[in-house]
């Protein structure tokens, strides 16, 4: 079946989304936080299979100096197939034109981000809502 892009909000169902985020798996996103989130997000794509979600993405925006990459799921049926990669070779074309590109990854996924461009940096920090939770899972280092 044909995939259909879309990149606009107007007609995502937001519990969908959030299944899409559990299912990804990705977290428990809930349905009025993706709609926040992605409202404010100066880019955005949907793919649809038919009617069905598959995978979706955002890049956090402020149309010149930083663009955030982030929030890209896909569907365990639809990974391996190339369109978390088109997703993202998406958003950074979209960015282009910002002064820097940022993203974080899962641990273990820098490599498929490295074939974008994406370096680590060395002076990034961060400040998480659980960050005993992000120091367990690898996201953090205190040292």
């Amino acid at each position: 079946m044909t995939l259909e892009w879309k990149y606009s909000t107007d007609a995502v169902d937001w519990e969908e989304l959030s299944a899409l985020y559990r299912a990804a798996p990705l977290g428990d996103k809930k349905a009025a936080h993706l709609q926040k989130v992605f409202g404010n997000s100066l880019f955005k794509c949907f793919v649809y299979e038919g009617s069905k979600l598959v995978a979706a993405g955002r890049a956090l925006a402020d149309g010149g100096d930083c663009s955030y990459i982030c929030d890209i799921a896909v569907l365990p049926s639809h990974q391996g197939t190339g369109l978390g990669k088109q997703i993202v070779g998406y958003l950074v074309e979209r960015s282009r034109g910002h002064k820097k590109i940022i993203l974080y990854a899962v641990p273990g996924r820098e490599p498929f981000y490295r074939k974008f461009g994406f370096l680590r940096m060395k002076t990034a920090m961060a400040i998480f809502e659980n960050q005993q939770q992000q120091l367990e899972r690898g996201y953090l280092s205190e040292t």
